[in-house]
């Protein structure tokens, strides 16, 4: 799951223009949940770092041209902050993408997508950790109800791991890659003075340029699975979907209805995430699972909604 903020942009009065937006939205979500399937079906048929370097490689192909003009006009300001964006593009992207497919190896499709839950509510804590930002009670409720799904679903319901540090290695890579990306969400309020789509093309290709080293590392340890005609598709729909269709449909929900009221539906990923697993992967959903998950949306949606009413 990969957000890009757009450029600031005035919600429209528009009521129709509003309705419109979700359905976009709605989308958005469904593929960054797909992205969940991907990565779990990509075991076997293409490894982690070759799937992440594919991805933002065709990416930065299919952005060339409707990007090439602002790249052009906008890359003083972007070459000004170029340790910024580079750096952004390797922990936001980068690090995080292959943290999630690796994960993908290991544990569950569906504590992959509850592990995501949580990334909101890790973005409360750094905010808090880094800039002091206010933090209500009620986000503070929402905080711990939220990680206590996190806890659930790392546990997968049994308690006695929490006393013999038994964690599945899958859920310690997706806390990590929860935790990049959340730190990754933070730094965004410095981001350059610069339009949406040429700060994504932008990361982009600072995320395949980083994406790089850990490929050349995953060679040289012999773990490399290069794609199979099925890896290919997996490859293709990662790179045309969650990465570019979803991002061009947040910028465009954000358009029409403002980021705040926009932003909500990213808590629709691991809803979707978890349904695809079990649809499409036919993995069980346990009573632990349900727990999870109702404790993840619950938390976000104290801290959310309660925290904001003052």
């Amino acid at each position: 799951m990969s957000v890009t903020p757009p450029s600031p942009a005035r919600p429209p009065q528009d009521r129709s223009a509003a309705l419109s937006a979700y359905p976009i939205l709605a989308l958005t979500m469904l593929l960054w949940g797909g992205n969940v399937v991907a990565g779990k079906s990509a075991v076997g048929e293409v490894s982690p770092q070759v799937l992440t370097c594919l991805r933002w490689a065709l990416a930065c192909l299919v952005l060339v041209l409707p990007a090439r003009a602002g790249l052009r006009a906008e890359w003083g300001t972007l070459k000004a902050h170029w340790r910024y964006v580079l750096l952004m593009g390797a922990c936001g992207y980068t690090l995080y993408a292959s943290l999630f497919y690796a994960a993908g190896l290991y544990t569950t499709g569906i504590n992959i997508a509850l592990f995501q839950g949580s990334i909101p509510v890790l973005v409360i804590l750094i905010n808090y950790a880094v800039h002091r930002v206010a933090v209500s009670r009620a986000q503070a409720i929402g905080v711990v109800v939220t990680l206590a799904g996190a806890v659930v679903a790392a546990t997968h319901g049994d308690w006695r791991v929490l006393t013999q540090f038994g964690f599945n290695r899958g859920d310690l890579l997706m806390l990590g890659a929860c935790l990049l990306y959340a730190g990754y969400a933070v730094a965004l309020g410095a981001r350059p003075k610069v339009s949406g789509l040429t700060f994504f093309s932008a990361m982009a290709l600072a995320a395949f340029l980083t994406s790089l080293p850990p490929l050349a590392a995953e060679w040289w340890l012999g773990h490399t699975v290069w794609p199979t005609p099925r890896g290919w598709l997996i490859v293709a729909f990662v790179a045309l979907g969650p990465t570019l269709a979803a991002q061009l449909g947040f910028m465009r929900g954000v358009e029409l209805i403002g980021p705040n009221r926009a932003g909500l539906f990213v808590n629709l990923v691991p809803i979707f995430g978890a349904g695809l697993a079990v649809l499409f992967l036919g993995e069980p959903f346990r009573w632990n699972d349900a727990l999870a998950l109702g404790l993840v949306l619950g938390g976000i949606a104290i801290a959310e909604r309660l925290g904001r009413r003052r």
